[in-house]
């Protein structure tokens, strides 16, 4: 992400008062933010070069994918980890990554295998990538097509729905199942690394389903889960009386879980909502009181490097330097991250999580979300 734009999507949140300095594609520094202490950059750099190391040594394959038995969004993840890490589209690493992916771009703009069912999670991992590799424009048409696609996914009025439906704006997989948080989430990155912004339609519908999937009952949110459990955190998908991996509460009301409930900040300071807006209030709050590096809140080990990657994000949007939770403690998170990671990493560079589940036991795609979450986290000199 440029300055510019970087600084658009903070002004619209009300933290433009704060001086930012860009360290890296992607990353927003704040000015007054703790300086790293010469450990921390070390112990950062070596963390990071192991990954790579790891990926580029052991885990691609001689046609330049990463576990391709699972498709192309892994080998996507990858790449984008490497280039928002310092390497280039011309690294070999990454050239082969780029040029693999590029066999999965289809007639219809999507980028995904045939007869994939998830083609909507595929194309925006994808998108995102080519956009990190764009220095040179050669990925402008594939970017510009696999927007329309991916719009084209997106439940709307094109499919004759109404903003009262409770799916509209959400997207799932890629067919007509049931749209879900983390697949709008995904939407809402690849929109933007094609060039929407907040004032774009199908972001604004998007909006409106990520709304919905936040336990705070408003004007926004009128689904009867909402009142049960009012914390401000965020559910999986509101569709059929809604749904949540993290389970129910006494009261039947759904459990918010740390990976959703970045994921949906994240994507309310890209749609454009300032920090005064109940709904990103409540959600920062929930953050404060759910504070976490050793789970992904409500869930445990399960999705916990997913959710390091959107904890890192989210709160990089935010641009706050610092998170107090609800005791009172003041973190410097991307410290903490680092610390968190580097004690994670396996002896061969790789992470992988104990909890296979969403596909997690997989070094390459763990790997490929540590080293996304750890291009957040890069420390700045005393």
């Amino acid at each position: 992400m440029s300055f510019a734009r970087t600084s658009s999507i903070l002004t619209r949140c009300g933290f433009a008062s704060l001086a930012l300095l860009i360290l890296g594609a992607g990353n927003v520094q704040a000015a007054d933010e703790p300086k790293s202490s010469a450990a921390d950059a070390k112990t950062y750099q070596e963390t990071v070069q192991k990954g790579i190391d790891f990926l580029k040594n052991k885990g691609q394959a001689e046609d330049g994918s990463f576990s391709s038995a699972i498709g192309p969004g892994v080998t996507a993840i990858v790449a984008t980890s490497m280039l928002e890490n310092g390497r280039t589209a011309t690294d070999p690493s990454v050239a082969k990554a780029l040029k693999y992916l590029e066999g999965f771009v289809q007639p219809d703009g999507g980028v995904y295998s045939p007869k994939s069912r998830i083609r909507n999670y595929e194309t925006c991992l994808a998108l995102v990538c080519f956009k990190a590799a764009n220095t040179d424009k050669k990925y402008d048409k594939i970017l510009a097509n696999g927007e329309k696609f991916l719009k084209g996914l997106q439940f709307s009025e094109a499919d004759g729905r109404t903003p009262a439906e409770v799916s509209y704006g959400g997207v799932g997989y890629g067919g007509s199942e049931r749209p879900d948080l983390s697949n709008t989430h995904f939407l809402t990155e690849a929109l933007e690394a094609a060039g929407a912004t907040a004032d774009d339609e199908a972001v604004k519908r998007a909006l409106i389903f990520i709304s919905r999937c936040q336990n705070l009952e408003s004007a926004n949110n009128t689904e009867a889960f909402a009142a049960k459990n009012p914390d401000g955190g965020f559910i999986y998908t509101p569709a059929g009386g809604g749904q949540s991996p993290a389970g129910k509460t006494a009261n039947g009301g759904l459990r918010s879980y740390g990976s959703m409930s970045y994921a949906a900040l994240k994507s309310m300071i890209f749609a454009g909502l300032k920090a005064d807006d109940p709904r990103v209030k409540a959600a920062v709050d929930w953050a404060k009181k759910n504070y976490s590096l050793t789970e992904n809140p409500g869930l445990g080990d399960e999705g916990l490097y997913y959710y390091y990657h959107l904890f890192a994000k989210a709160l990089n949007a935010l641009g706050e330097p610092t998170l107090t939770d609800d005791t009172g403690k003041q973190h410097d998170w991307r410290a903490e991250v680092i610390e968190e990671l580097a004690k994670r990493q396996q002896p061969d560079g790789s992470w992988v999580n104990k909890s296979k589940k969403w596909m997690e036991g997989d070094p390459n795609l763990v790997t490929g979300y540590a080293l996304l979450t750890l291009s957040y986290c890069k420390p700045i000199a005393k």
